[in-house]
C-alpha cells in the first residue's frame, strides 16, 4: 500500500509527525479516511501493529492518516507540557489537513488518551462522521490524579512526576488544571456522529471497564459497546480481536 510521510502544521506553529497510507483508488469522495490518536504514551506507530492495521485499512478501500500528538515521537514540542487542550488542537490540525486534501468523511480512532481526546474534538466538531475509542478513559482527572503521589498544587509550569502506560513521566502541573475545564461524559451526549463504538477490555488493569460503561451511557444513538473478555488495557493477545470489531463496525457505518 503507498505510504506517504507529511507534516502537520499547528495553529501554534508546531510540526506534527504523520503518515498517509492511502487505498489504491485515492478516490477521496467514496472512500473516508481514519485518523488514529495514539495514547498517552504511544506513537503513531504503534510498535508497528498500527502500520499493520492501516494496510488492512487499505485494503478495506479507507485511507488512514497516523500522526504524533505534540512532545511525542517525531512531532516539534515537550512531552513535559502535554495537555488535552494541546491534543485537541493538535487533532483539529489533523482534521483540517485532511478537509484541505478532499478527504470528506472523517473517522477517528482514539486509543486510551487519544481515544478521550477524539471525543472531546469530536464534541467540538459538527463534521466528525463516526468515532471508535479503544480503552478510552471518561474521568482523566481523577484516574491521572492516582498515578501521582504527590499533591496537585501551585503553579502550573511546576513539574510532577507520573505512571502511565508503564513508564514514569516528568510533566507540568498544568496537565491537571487543563483536564478541570473538560468533561468527558458531557462531550459524549453532544456529539453528533454516525456511529459511536467503545471498545474496552474487560480486565483493564489500568482504566476499569465502568469507563468504557460510562461513556457508552452517555452518548446518544447510534452507539455500541464491546467489551472484550480477558483483554488488558494493551489489548495483549486480543489485538486480531479487537481489529475485527472495528473492521466490522467500520462497514457498517
Amino acid at each position: 500500500m503507498p505510504w506517504h510521510q507529511i507534516t502537520i502544521k499547528t495553529r501554534q506553529d508546531l510540526r506534527l509527525s504523520a503518515l498517509l497510507c492511502e487505498t489504491e483508488s485515492r478516490n477521496t469522495a467514496d472512500n473516508p479516511i481514519v485518523i488514529v490518536c495514539h495514547g498517552f504514551t504511544g506513537t503513531k506507530e504503534g510498535g508497528g501493529r498500527a502500520l499493520e492495521m492501516g494496510a488492512a485499512l487499505a485494503e478495506r478501500g479507507f485511507n488512514t492518516l497516523f500522526f504524533d500528538f505534540r512532545g511525542c515521537g517525531e512531532s516539534e514540542g515537550s512531552r513535559e507540557n502535554i495537555t488535552l487542550s494541546g491534543q485537541v488542537e493538535d487533532l483539529r490540525s489533523a482534521a483540517e489537513w485532511c478537509r484541505e486534501n478532499g478527504f470528506e468523511q472523517i473517522i477517528l480512532n482514539g486509543r486510551s488518551f487519544g481515544g478521550t481526546t477524539a471525543i472531546a474534538f469530536a464534541a467540538r466538531d459538527q463534521f466528525i462522521t463516526a468515532l471508535c475509542t479503544w480503552a478510552a478513559v471518561a474521568r482523566p482527572e481523577a484516574l491521572f490524579r492516582q498515578f501521582v503521589r504527590s499533591k496537585i498544587g501551585g503553579p502550573a509550569s511546576d513539574p510532577v512526576e507520573i505512571e502511565g502506560e508503564g513508564e514514569r513521566l516528568r510533566i507540568k502541573k498544568g496537565f491537571f488544571y487543563d483536564l478541570q475545564g473538560y468533561n468527558l461524559l458531557q462531550d459524549a451526549a453532544v456529539m453528533d456522529l454516525r456511529g459511536f463504538l467503545v471498545i474496552h477490555g474487560s480486565a483493564d488493569e489500568t482504566i476499569p471497564v465502568e469507563e468504557a460503561k460510562m461513556l457508552f451511557q452517555s452518548a446518544g444513538e447510534p452507539k455500541e459497546l464491546a467489551v472484550i473478555p480477558g483483554a488488558d488495557h494493551r489489548f495483549t493477545n486480543h489485538v486480531e480481536q479487537v481489529w475485527n470489531t472495528f473492521f466490522r463496525w467500520l462497514g457498517d457505518i
